[in-house]
């Protein structure tokens, strides 16, 4: 029997390896050796995008020192894979010329999970780090850019990173604001200066579809969750215009640009990069499943076992365990979905599409929040012994 166990991180408890790892070790409590196990961690564009990809075709990552979201020192990956080793789909995604292909991770610096709970508002943090990742990866000739955009702790129009590489913000007394966040947004006057280096190709992996502004934009979407309050969203939205109106006409750039989707991922930080860089989004999980090769590990798989840290109405918009369950049907292969908690909402919708998908919460009943995730680990190894421990009861 074959086994593809694929899981994306479970947030705040384990990472996409840790949790493939986990149901390796439950699977084999039960079947031990008599099992093949194919493990493959996925990623949304959010924690693991670098290390996943990277490692995943035999690519290398350097660390660098660079500036974190509240603007102090961190250090963050930025991995090098040499495009000869990506599948013909995957190089007809990212249409570059050269072999020298950087990929950056914006939640490893500018990510949410960085920030302290009492510190989390978008007016305090910016994209500087991934511009000078952007930077680094230029001087190191780089011909193309592979940039994830999940996790982000930012809502500045990608203002920071564009600072990095060379646009000034130009206060209303006529100076330049250093390092500005959207606290500075109402007193910035306009822009001065264009890049200062001629980038390569960036490439923006990104399934959310969210225009820049309105009902489905960055603030009112994305804000809350990054400590922007409802009383604030209206405002901070008409300051995102005012800011996003101005950088199109800095860069000759039409205006139709905040309208496309996936402007509102990041805070912002793909359109910012399509006014300035000329970036170009590719559909995320697409590109993932083409990099990872994931249609021949289905396949090959009698069982596809895969999980997230919850389980709700969101994964049913392409996320990867959700994706991956529409992989399983498509080629007929029974899939079980396991995850920290679980929306009854979303459980019923798997039913109904997929006849032979379950979805399981790997959390004991009545288990505190703090100690699930401290535990998620163990709850996931546990948690698959019993269901196919089960199973193979049922089948005997």
């Amino acid at each position: 029997m074959h086994i593809l166990a694929a899981f994306d991180k479970f947030k705040d408890s384990m990472s996409a390896f840790a949790a493939c790892q986990a149901a390796a070790a439950g699977i084999r409590t039960v079947l031990g050796d008599r099992i093949t196990i194919t493990e493959a961690p996925l990623t949304d564009g959010g924690e693991g995008f670098c290390s996943i990809l990277t490692h995943s075709v035999g690519g290398h990552i350097e660390q660098h020192l660079v500036t974190g979201p509240l603007g102090e020192d961190i250090h963050a990956p930025l991995g090098w894979v040499d495009a000869r080793t990506l599948s013909a789909t995957t190089n007809q995604m990212l249409p570059f010329s050269g072999k020298r292909l950087a990929v950056i991770e914006m939640a490893s610096v500018a990510g949410l999970e960085q920030v302290p709970n009492e510190q989390r508002h978008p007016r305090n943090c910016t994209t500087t780090g991934v511009g000078e990742l952007i930077r680094i990866a230029t001087a190191s000739k780089a011909d193309a850019i592979l940039l994830g955009i999940g996790g982000s702790a930012t809502s500045d129009l990608g203002l920071g990173a564009l600072e990095s590489l060379g646009i000034k913000c130009i206060a209303n007394n006529g100076q330049a604001i250093a390092h500005s966040t959207p606290e500075q947004w109402p007193f910035i006057e306009g822009f001065e200066g264009q890049l200062d280096i001629e980038v390569p190709p960036i490439y923006i992996a990104c399934d959310v579809d969210n225009p820049l502004l309105g009902d489905r934009g960055a603030a009112a979407v994305y804000g809350p969750q990054k400590g922007l309050q409802t009383e604030e969203i209206e405002a901070f939205d008409q300051l995102s215009k005012t800011l996003a109106t101005k950088l199109c006409a800095h860069c000759e750039r039409p205006m139709t640009l905040l309208n496309i989707p996936g402007s509102g991922a990041a805070g912002g930080l793909g359109f910012g990069l399509k006014v300035a860089c000329r970036a170009e989004f590719v559909p995320g999980f697409e590109l993932v499943q083409s990099w990872l090769d994931l249609k021949t590990k289905v396949l090959e798989a009698d069982l596809v076992l895969t999980g997230e840290g919850k389980f709700d109405q969101s994964s049913l918009a392409g996320k990867g365990p959700y994706a991956l369950l529409q992989l399983a049907d498509q080629y007929d292969k029974p899939s079980i979905v396991f995850a920290g908690a679980v929306d009854a909402v979303a459980v019923d919708r798997v039913s109904e599409l997929f006849a032979r998908s379950a979805v399981y919460t790997i959390t004991p009943e009545n288990c505190p929040l703090p100690d699930a995730l401290a535990n998620g680990a163990r709850n996931l190894d546990v948690k698959i012994s019993e269901v196919i421990h089960s199973a193979l009861l049922h089948d005997g």
